[in-house]
Order: structure tokens, then C-alpha cells, then sequence
């Protein structure tokens, strides 16, 4: 659904030309919620107001739907805005409308409904945000997690295609974070809605997204299914993200590993064999005797998963791996 193609943005800064933006090749299809993390100063956010043009890019193009945005007329880009929704990580409302004034809004500016007809869409979009009661409310009445849902209905008004979220749980509380995630899961399964989500926070990511992209120094260093790239992180800045969001110190691990004998390898478990004995049973069966260095199990969005570091010794270590491979167990060895 859309392509960047050699994506470019500069800024010019006393005379000098800064670069925020090099080369970036995206594609997402249609449909899916793909991710974009990166730390402040990466080039995230300026990523995310290209693709709808609220910035213009230094070079290369934007499409979407096979329409290159750059070579669209005010008048066209305007039109073709309507069906691209965003949400802001300071909600950006009207403080002197309701809620329900500010998610009418966007449908008075493109004129195609009447009042009826506007009444009736707001009325579906607060139910679908579970906001009806506070219709009549103003913004200053809402919590941060209410507010964010206002945005999010308001970006729904036009029925976009895509919805591009900015930072949009940044301003939130953990367990705020999480159903305003869980909403936006809902609509992109519910209206088949593509949804590209900046963030700088790994669960984030974790939680709703398909896939992500990894931006530093204004570059995609890394990208793929979030399973893919959580679980086996190639990057440097990927790995350090993901050591963060699970509390890791690498060099400390390194250095606990500098005491343990033996072969040092990593399981990785995905699916319904993240909750099957394996290990336990191969160990006896091969001899083999076992300690277990580091451990976690959790969910990427829908994929229950599973990794242990492990310390092996025993004659047979190889041939139990193998074993292990042959199940679906994906081996890393950290020593040999």
C-alpha cells in the first residue's frame, strides 16, 4: 500500500544542509500495523510526516496506492489527505469544542455530509471508542487516555485508509498505554485499516505491530516481522532496544558466561512449543546435564514465545541440539 522509494530530508541550518532523513526504502502492505522505532533525534517522526506530506521530502517519492504524493496539486494532496488519519502525541484538540465538535470537525471542512448525516457518524465513531457519554464533554474533563480516543475517533471521521500514529501512547500511563493499543488492534481488525505506528518503546511494538522498522542516524539499520527482529536482533541499536525493554545488561550476561562451563547456547521457542517439555526429556535421553543461565516467556502480539540461555556438558550436546533443531527450535551457540 505504500513505498518510499529513496526517501530524503534535509534541513538547513546556518547555511549548512542537516540530514534527517538518507535513502530510506519502506514498503507496507496493506492492512497490517507496522512500527517504526527509534530513539529521539532518529528521524522517526519526520519519517511519519512524510508519508502524508505535511513535510516534503528533500528526494525520492512517496506512493501510495501507486499515487506518487509529490507529484499531486495542493488541491489533489488535499483531497487525498482525507483518507489518511493521524493521531499526535499530545492530542492536539480543539479545547474550545466538545468532543463531540472535535470529532465533527474534519467532516465540516471537507462539506460532503450534512448535519444529519454528521451527527450520525460522530455518534458511531464515539461508540466505537467508547467515549457516548462524554460526547458534550470538553477536553479539559478527559483524562490523557479519553483525549487520545477523541483523537482517534476524529481521525477515523473521513473513513481513512491509513491512520499514522505519532508518539500516540507517549503521553500515557502503562495500563493507559495498553487499551489505547488494544483499540487500535480492534479497528485495524475490525475496518481492515492500515496502521503505521512511530514509537520509541519496544513493547510498544511488541504488543499490536507485524512488523517494524528500525530507524538511527536518519537510516533503517534493521526491518522485518516483529517476532523476527525481537527475538533474533542483528543491529546494534536493535539489540540495545531490546536488552532495554527486557532489562538485560549485555556485558554483565557476558560475564556471568566467563564462569560457566561447557557449550553456551540460546533456545528459541515460538508457538505451542514455547509450553512443551522438551529439554528436560532430551537431556535425560542424551546425557546431557543442563543450567539454566538466562530465561524469559511472553506474547508478540498474537505468537506466544520463549528463549533460554543455557550452559551445556555432556558427550552428546551436539546430537541433542540437532534433535532440538528438528522440533523447531532455533539454536544459537553463544560458545562453543
Amino acid at each position: 500500500m505504500i513505498s518510499l522509494e529513496n526517501l530524503s530530508k534535509f534541513y538547513r541550518v546556518d547555511g549548512r544542509e542537516i540530514p534527517a532523513l538518507k535513502r530510506i526504502d519502506l514498503n507496507i502492505a496493506a492492512g497490517e500495523i507496522f512500527g517504526v522505532i527509534g530513539h529521539s533525534g532518529a528521524g522517526k517522526s519526520t519519517l511519519i510526516r512524510l508519508i502524508n506530506l505535511l513535510e516534503r521530502p528533500t528526494g525520492g517519492r512517496v506512493l501510495i496506492d501507486d499515487v506518487d504524493l509529490t507529484e499531486l496539486t495542493s488541491d489533489q494532496l488535499r483531497k487525498s489527505r482525507q483518507k489518511i488519519g493521524m493521531i499526535f502525541q499530545h492530542f492536539n484538540l480543539l479545547m474550545s469544542k466538545t468532543v463531540a465538535q472535535n470529532v465533527a470537525f474534519p467532516l465540516q471542512v471537507a462539506g460532503e455530509l450534512d448535519k444529519a448525516a454528521i451527527a450520525t457518524r460522530v455518534a458511531e465513531l464515539l461508540d466505537l471508542v467508547g467515549l457516548t457519554d462524554h460526547a458534550n464533554k470538553y477536553p479539559a474533563q478527559l483524562s490523557g487516555g479519553q483525549k487520545q480516543r477523541v483523537g482517534i475517533a476524529r481521525a477515523l471521521a473521513n473513513n481513512p485508509k491509513l491512520l499514522l500514529c505519532d508518539e500516540a501512547t507517549s503521553a500515557l500511563d502503562p495500563q493507559t498505554t495498553a487499551s489505547v493499543l488494544q483499540l487500535l488492534l480492534e479497528i485495524n481488525q475490525k475496518l481492515k485499516l492500515t496502521i503505521v505506528l512511530i514509537t520509541h518503546e519496544m513493547n510498544v511494538i511488541r504488543s499490536i505491530c507485524d512488523r517494524v522498522a528500525v530507524i538511527d542516524g536518519g537510516e533503517i539499520v534493521e526491518t522485518g516481522p516483529v517476532t523476527q527482529v525481537f527475538l533474533h536482533p542483528q543491529h546494534p541499536t536493535t539489540r540495545r532496544f531490546v536488552y532495554e525493554s527486557e532489562h538485560i545488561d549485555e556485558s554483565d550476561e557476558a560475564d556471568d558466561f566467563a564462569h560457566v562451563p561447557g557449550k553456551i547456547v540460546r533456545l528459541t521457542y515460538k508457538g505451542e512449543a514455547t509450553y512443551q517439555s522438551h529439554l528436560s526429556a532430551l537431556a535425560r535421553e542424551y546425557e546431557i546435564d543442563f543450567s539454566i543461565l538466562a530465561g524469559r516467556i511472553e506474547r508478540i502480539k498474537d505468537t506466544p514465545c520463549g528463549q533460554l540461555t543455557l550452559g551445556l556438558t555432556g558427550l552428546n550436546t551436539k546430537a541433542m541440539l540437532a534433535r532440538l533443531a528438528d522440533e523447531g527450535i532455533v539454536i544459537e551457540e553463544l560458545r562453543a
